[in-house]
């Protein structure tokens, strides 16, 4: 997983490059716990462009990751799903609380 802050916009982006399962989200989850609260962002993104599976871990990382931002005033969005995790987004009711995002953000 790559990340990046961009100052000017209060940006953070996290490029996330691997599935997601309960393995993988205990890996990730303390490294991009640590990078909302150093760098406070306004607005978070995760792109999930190389995330080919992911399962119910993954969409409990990003309601805690969305808990956590509420509690700094930061809202959460989602990029580049794959018609499968996009699938799992909707039937869990996640995209009724996090924004997809068209944009690109290179990092």
């Amino acid at each position: 997983m790559e990340s990046k802050f961009y100052e000017k916009d209060k940006l953070l982006v996290f490029k996330i490059n691997e599935e997601i399962d309960d393995c993988s989200v205990q890996k990730i989850r303390g490294k991009v716990d640590y990078e909302i609260e150093r760098c406070m962002p306004k607005r978070i993104v995760f792109d999930f462009d190389s995330v080919t599976f992911m399962d119910s871990a993954g969409i409990g990382f990003i309601i805690g990751r969305y808990k956590l931002a509420r509690v700094i005033g930061a809202k959460i969005e989602v990029t580049n799903l794959s018609k499968s995790v996009e699938k799992i987004f909707e039937m869990s009711g996640v995209l009724r609380l996090i924004t997809v995002s068209k944009e690109v953000v290179n990092l």
